[in-house]
Order: C-alpha cells, then structure tokens, then sequence
C-alpha cells in the first residue's frame, strides 16, 4: 500500500511540473513557482520515505 501512495505522490510530482512549465510559458509566473516548489515538496517526502539510514533501513520498510 505506501508503494502505491509513494507512486501516486511521484505522478503528482510530474504533473505539477509540467503544468508549472505550461504556466511559466503562459507568462504566469507565480503559480508556475508554487507548483514547482509543491512538486518539490512531494519528491522530498517520497525520498525521506524510501532512502535508508546508516544502518540500512528505509521508513518505507518498517512499516510493513
């Protein structure tokens, strides 16, 4: 199940990108920039999620 919501947040994160691109193209600047920094947020979270520590273990593997 969190692979899926983990797959789920990185198809997000790539949609708001490319509708950040499509804005910024448009000459909306602003929400082009939120979107871009949204989509950040997304890949940080998905990354804290299933990058391990120094003993090897991912957060996304304990929980299961």
């Amino acid at each position: 199940m969190a692979g899926t919501m983990l797959s789920i947040a990185m198809l997000g994160a790539i949609a708001l990108l490319i509708g950040a691109v499509l804005l910024w193209r448009k000459g909306v600047r602003k929400q082009a920039g939120l979107m871009v920094v949204a989509a950040l947020v997304l890949i940080a979270n998905v990354a804290i999620w299933t990058l391990p520590d120094s003993a090897g273990n991912a957060p996304m593997q304990m929980q299961e």
